[in-house]
C-alpha cells in the first residue's frame, strides 16, 4: 500500500509533535518509507513547502525523490473529475477558489489514481458548512483518507532515545 502526504503532515510534525531538532527519528523514519516507496508525496506538494524560509524546506530541498509526478494524463483526468464536481457543488467561493489553487485536488487525483491513501490532518466536516476539506472529497472519490496518527499506528515505527 503507499501513501501520500498532505503539505499539513510535513508542517505540523515540524511545528509541534516532531520537531526536527528534537525527534531526528521521525523524520529518518520518513526517509526510510520513502526509500522503501510506501510513502510519498507530489512534486505540487514537494513545491508547496520549498516555499518557505525554514528548516523543513531545506530538508525538501534535499529530497526531490520524495515527491513523485503528478502530471500524467490519468491523473489529469481524474484531477478535472473532481475540478468540475467542486464546481458544481454550493461550497463557500473563496474556500472554492483556494482549494482549487493548491496541491489538494491533484493529491486526491494522484491517491486515487494509484490506489493510495491520503493522509491529512484535515478533519471531515458538514456538508452544511460549504467548506472545501480533503476528507469529504476523499469520501465523494472513494480514496482512503487518514491523519498521521493513523499511519504511524499502521506501519508501526519505533522512535527510540539514544543512550
Amino acid at each position: 500500500m503507499k501513501y501520500l502526504l498532505d503539505s499539513n503532515t510535513y508542517i505540523q510534525a515540524k511545528n509541534q509533535y516532531y520537531g526536527m531538532e528534537f525527534c531526528p527519528g521521525y523524520w529518518d523514519w520518513l526517509d526510510t518509507m520513502f526509500a522503501s516507496g510506501e510513502v510519498c508525496s507530489i512534486d505540487f506538494i514537494g513545491k508547496e513547502l520549498k516555499e518557505g524560509n525554514d528548516k523543513l524546506s531545506g530538508w525538501v530541498k534535499q529530497r526531490s525523490g520524495h515527491f513523485i509526478k503528478h502530471d500524467d494524463a490519468e491523473t489529469q483526468e481524474e484531477f478535472t473529475v473532481i475540478v468540475n464536481f467542486v464546481m458544481s457543488q454550493d461550497f463557500i467561493p473563496a474556500n472554492r477558489d483556494a482549494f482549487l489553487a493548491k496541491g489538494d485536488p491533484w493529491l486526491i487525483a494522484k491517491a486515487k489514481t494509484l490506489g493510495a491513501t491520503l493522509v491529512t490532518h484535515e478533519a471531515t466536516v458538514s456538508p452544511a458548512t460549504k467548506k472545501v476539506k480533503i476528507p469529504n472529497i476523499c469520501q465523494q472519490f472513494n480514496v482512503r483518507c487518514i491523519s498521521t496518527f493513523d499511519l504511524l499506528n499502521e506501519l508501526k515505527p519505533k522512535f527510540v532515545l539514544d543512550e
